[in-house]
């Protein structure tokens, strides 16, 4: 049984979801809040809150908390097709396959970067959680690419404080549905956790300051290939600010792209790259530039469009 705890309900939530609300007020996921509701762990004036009750300002609220999660692990574990592009003592950089995540997490039983690398033999910096320790950035699952890790306490801190101060430059390939209008420009609109959806992000007021800068490199008959720059690294950053352009990247299902052409195309996930990444090297001062070239789905996709 987890914690118990009593209070009003602010000013700030009235007229919220309770699910929304709850989520917010607490810090939690809206599947996690979702749960609590459904087992009766949370009360409004005594009697069980709905998820999409509507919160009422004073209304007192009874909730019994859920256990927080175990602490996560890296866990060694072989990664097919993550390899290695550049390795030294203060960083590694890898060429990450589809199907991957950055770091452990809740809910995710599938491969990642962190334990690629220790079943490589590979240390990494020990700042950060457990679960992520030598992170410095992420890539969605469903991205492939270049990304790099710290291995050294230095270079942690030294590449931390470059993506925060937006002195990386990140460069990725993708497709967009159609063709964009203008075909080279900047989308600048703020990206927050969707209202209905705790897995997805969409653009809106009050969402985090989100900035992606593109520019045509092909374009098809039904889509164009672009180059993207992020001045800001939000989660789905790109995919949320192309779908709200109506412009859906190629394949990208849960953000609105065809279905019919992500077959075609013969693509199970967005066609999105991370292509480059360059910043100051943490050891010596150096400018350096790491590259990835596209997997076998995303350049059989390009094939198709070229041919079409």
């Amino acid at each position: 049984m987890g914690e118990f705890r009593r209070f009003p309900v602010p000013g700030g939530l009235a007229g919220m979801r309770a699910d929304a609300g709850l989520a917010k007020l607490l810090g939690l996921s809206r599947t996690t809040v979702a749960t609590m509701l459904d087992a009766g762990d949370a009360l409004c004036d005594g009697a069980p809150l709905d998820r999409s009750a509507r919160l009422v300002a004073g209304s007192w609220l009874d909730l019994t908390l859920p256990d927080p999660p175990a602490p996560l692990t890296v866990v060694a574990q072989p990664v097919a097709g993550l390899t290695v592009i550049h390795a030294d003592a203060d960083i590694v950089v890898v060429d990450k396959p589809v199907g991957v995540a950055a770091h452990a997490s809740v809910g995710w039983t599938g491969p990642t970067v962190l334990g690629g690398l220790a079943a490589m033999g590979i240390t990494v910096a020990t700042s950060g959680a457990s679960e992520r320790q030598g992170i410095v950035q992420r890539l969605d699952v469903g991205t492939t690419g270049v990304m790099v890790v710290a291995r050294s306490e230095r270079a942690y801190s030294i590449l931390k404080n470059a993506f925060r101060h937006r002195t990386v430059d990140k460069v990725y390939h993708a497709i967009a549905q159609g063709h964009p209008d203008p075909t080279d420009g900047t989308i600048d609109a703020p990206i927050g956790r969707h209202p209905k959806a705790d897995y997805k992000f969409a653009v809106m007021a009050g969402g985090r300051e989100s900035v992606t800068h593109y520019e045509t490199i092909e374009a098809f008959p039904a889509a164009t290939l672009m180059r993207v720059h992020l001045e800001t690294g939000r989660t789905h950053q790109i995919r949320v600010h192309f779908s709200a352009l109506r412009h859906p990247l190629v394949g990208d299902l849960t953000y609105g792209a065809d279905p019919v052409l992500a077959a075609r195309l013969g693509l199970t996930r967005q066609w999105l790259h991370a292509y480059s990444l360059s910043f100051v090297h943490p050891a010596g001062g150096s400018a350096v530039t790491y590259a990835s070239r596209y997997p076998d789905d995303l350049a059989h996709a390009l094939d198709v469009l070229r041919g079409s």
